[in-house]
């Protein structure tokens, strides 16, 4: 990526945020395990770091929310990265609900294994099974639980950082959920995993310059898949091309010109952004996991 100076450093640490810490902390002694969502196109950048160490004692999976606007390879070697980790890993679209029906059984037969095979033991298999679903602001835990209750139990909020308060959800299946609010982390001591989030949504555009955004994301494009930005909008490409090149070729392929013939790059930043999001760009993975 292009040298971050040009953009405010990126902090995000509201008041919610630290209270949402806290209150993961006192409510794991509730649940069996926990579900944390994350972004398959950013899997690392979209982790919290220190829910490691706040969950470090329940049983977890990950599931890599999104899956089909991101590199279907690249998902399958960070599934394989979490998995050498001992950590448990699904791909999955809660939105359509692609992958989800493995969810449960995932749950059931590997992650709570020994506590299914005690409960069996004691009698206990009538008991639900309880589920604290993390994963930080705008990444789809509101469309995970929706999509698993089979109806609009939790207001979906595009509005990235949107404060909630906890709440509990019953599933048919004998499932209970614990629906936490987002959680971000005291600062991004790593500016490209904040730049990453950035490009996905998961950090509102308004703290940001969106057409330094968008020559960023522009460059990435360009260095990692430069077919999906010469098939989307017919451009040329050149190994001089900075940002705002690419940016000003985008405008000028698609009419955003104004007076006296200069481009309205700030237009053409928003739909660049916007189409990258809604997959429009096709499956694009911005961080791939490190070889071992």
């Amino acid at each position: 990526m292009e040298n971050n100076t040009d953009m405010r450093t990126i902090q995000w640490f509201p008041g919610h945020m630290a209270k949402t810490r806290r209150a993961i902390a006192a409510n794991l002694k509730l649940v069996d395990a926990v579900v944390e969502i994350i972004d398959a196109r950013a899997p690392m950048s979209s982790r919290n770091p220190e829910i490691d160490q706040i969950t470090a004692k329940k049983p977890r999976l990950v599931l890599l929310n999104k899956c089909d606007l991101a590199d279907p390879g690249a998902t399958q070697g960070w599934i394989n990265a979490l998995k050498s980790s001992n950590v448990e890993a699904l791909a999955v679209d809660c939105k359509s609900g692609k992958g989800l029906g493995r969810l449960m059984t995932t749950l059931k037969s590997t992650v709570l294994a020994e506590l299914m095979e005690k409960r069996a033991k004691n009698g206990m298999t009538g008991a639900p099974i309880r589920l604290m679903i993390l994963g930080i602001p705008n990444v789809g835990k509101s469309s995970l639980i929706n999509r698993m209750a089979g109806s609009k139990r939790t207001k979906v909020e595009d509005r990235p950082g949107v404060t909630r308060t906890k709440q509990w959800v019953k599933l048919k299946d004998n499932t209970e959920l614990l629906d936490m609010p987002g959680v971000l982390w005291p600062k991004f001591a790593d500016q490209e995993a904040a730049i990453r989030l950035a490009f996905t949504g998961a950090i509102s555009d308004e703290i940001l310059d969106v057409e330094t955004l968008a020559m960023k994301l522009l460059s990435f494009l360009a260095g990692s898949y430069p077919q999906s930005l010469t098939d989307r909008y017919k451009i040329e490409l050149s190994e001089t091309d900075d940002g705002l090149a690419l940016l000003e070729k985008v405008g000028k392929k698609r009419g955003m010109v104004v007076s006296g013939g200069e481009i309205n790059t700030e237009r053409a930043a928003i739909t660049v952004l916007d189409e990258f999001r809604s997959g429009k760009l096709g499956r694009i993975t911005l961080e791939l996991p490190e070889r071992s």
